[in-house]
């Protein structure tokens, strides 16, 4: 039963991550076309929407480390047992 779980689990996780980069990809556009507009009259928004991708393409690699270190601890409790 467990291993069924982790099987779906895992077969969704696969077909969401699958799915997200079509919106992202939608997005570019916008972003390249302000980023180029405000760089000709000499603003600053490039540096401030490169550090939100940063921060937004943070997020999930911490999200996904903290899941796997506790899937981790909670494997090696199990066998420890």
């Amino acid at each position: 039963m467990t291993n069924t779980r982790s099987w779906i689990g895992a077969t969704l996780l696969a077909l969401g991550l699958l799915v997200v980069p079509v919106a992202v990809h939608a997005q570019c556009a916008m972003c390249k076309a302000t980023v180029e507009t405000n760089a000709e009259g000499g603003g600053v928004e490039a540096e401030g929407l490169n550090a939100g991708i940063v921060y937004l393409m943070s997020m999930p690699y911490i999200m996904m480390g903290t899941v796997g270190f506790f899937w981790y601890r909670s494997t090696k409790k199990k066998r420890a047992v």
